[in-house]
């Protein structure tokens, strides 16, 4: 695909100036594209004349480059957008139309994706393999200048992989599939079928890995061409790697597939081993920042669905568990499993009866408004000498009182650090 590409004839519609968007802006021009209109729905939407002129562009412009955060169902120019679907691609095309990206590992996947590329980045690292972590996590992958000898390590969300056509990583996973983001999808079907394009223009010399008989299915349907190699669950028969984070229920497929993919670059399981365990973990997944006493505090405010909540709540015990925000589009809290380990949970934010309905005589909770009412009333009763794990796992979107899960998180770290400077 690379070399026979000329951008500089070619024009391009960028809808959407976030990081993603500026970073296509910044690369089309480096790469002598003339002919570039620009839209954005936060900065330009009182100017009826741009919003006019935009339009007109998407009639007759080779393609369209969406930022990874727009419905098309949702925006204002939905109906013309979908006529020229197959002109829209994405910030990752670009980067395989431009180079000639011999070694490249993409992941996606419901839960566990930043984790997963992370820790192949650490083991190559670790193993001098120079590599880069770009995508959905890190730097946008426009912004860095192509290395021919270097492994990019890509994490692509549904959103990206939904409007891609020209991707083709050397090594494609996708590492499971939940309910999540069907407000954005629409169906679960669609949602799935988003994750797999992952695997649309690999050949026989490319490698994809799955671990679900269902996706197996679904890829031998398909016929994709790359080799297929399926991992089974809890096939590692090692756990003598000294890291508790990694061995937390919701890693344990996260260290499978970066297992298997780092193999393909020669990595042994004497020093793969010896990687993991210098591994520190992300913040706000499982995070534990603070010990105080007896008691440990949790910061997963990464934990946007119940799928994701599950893995912590059956990773400890004797939980005090602050949730709520905005549920997922058909989520369901199913908490009988963890029942014993819980022994109240608080519940924040607009949502409240959702919560209520999946928790109501099975655990006991108390409403409180906000995070900060909710921190207050734990250290209210706080006893240094009690072996508790506070847990915010919100098992639900931001949305409704915070920005993304970052903010939601460092929230919730400033709150707990304030008051411990009491107990110290």
């Amino acid at each position: 695909m690379c070399g026979s590409f000329n951008f500089n004839d070619k024009s391009f519609a960028v809808y959407g100036l976030g990081l993603t968007g500026k970073s296509v802006v910044k690369f089309l021009k480096k790469n002598k594209v003339k002919k570039i209109s620009i839209w954005d729905d936060n900065l330009f939407n009182k100017n009826s004349k741009l919003k006019i002129n935009f339009k007109k562009k998407l009639d007759i412009v080779n393609y369209i480059i969406l930022s990874p955060g727009i419905n098309i169902k949702k925006s204002k120019f939905k109906k013309i957008l979908l006529k020229y679907k197959k002109k829209i691609i994405t910030d990752l095309d670009l980067f395989y139309l431009k180079n000639n990206v011999k070694k490249s590992v993409m992941i996606t996947g419901t839960n566990g994706k930043s984790t997963t590329c992370s820790l192949i980045h650490h083991i190559l690292k670790k193993n001098k393999i120079k590599n880069r972590l770009v995508g959905n996590i890190g730097k946008p992958i426009l912004d860095l200048e192509f290395e021919k000898n270097c492994v990019y390590v890509i994490e692509a969300s549904s959103f990206q992989l939904e409007y891609s056509n020209f991707i083709k990583p050397y090594c494609a996973a996708v590492l499971n599939i939940s309910q999540d983001h069907l407000d954005w999808h629409g169906t679960k079907k669609n949602y799935i079928m988003s994750k797999i394009k992952i695997f649309n223009n690999q050949t026989k010399n490319n490698i994809a890995y799955l671990n679900d008989i269902n996706l197996k299915k679904i890829y031998k349907k398909n016929k994709f061409q790359g080799k297929l190699k399926y991992i089974k669950k809890n096939s590692l028969n090692f756990r003598n790697y000294k890291n508790r984070y990694l061995q937390l229920e919701a890693n344990k497929n996260n260290v499978e597939f970066a297992y298997f993919i780092t193999k393909l670059f020669q990595i042994n399981k004497k020093n793969f081993l010896k990687s993991l365990k210098t591994f520190s973990g992300l913040p706000h997944r499982h995070e534990t920042f603070l010990k105080l006493g007896k008691s440990t505090f949790i910061n997963d405010s990464k934990a946007t669905s119940f799928e994701s909540t599950k893995y912590a709540l059956n990773s400890n015990n004797n939980i005090i568990w602050i949730t709520g925000g905005q549920p997922k589009k058909n989520d369901k809290i199913k908490i009988n499993k963890f029942k014993k380990k819980i022994i109240k949970a608080y519940i924040i934010g607009k949502h409240k009866n959702f919560f209520i309905k999946h928790l109501r005589k099975k655990i006991k909770y108390e409403i409180v408004k906000n995070l900060r009412v909710a921190v207050n009333r734990i250290f209210k009763s706080f006893n240094k000498e009690k072996k508790i794990t506070f847990l915010f796992s919100p098992a639900s979107a931001s949305y409704d009182q915070f920005n993304n899960f970052v903010e939601r998180g460092e929230k919730f770290k400033h709150l707990v650090n304030s008051h411990a400077k009491k107990f110290n």
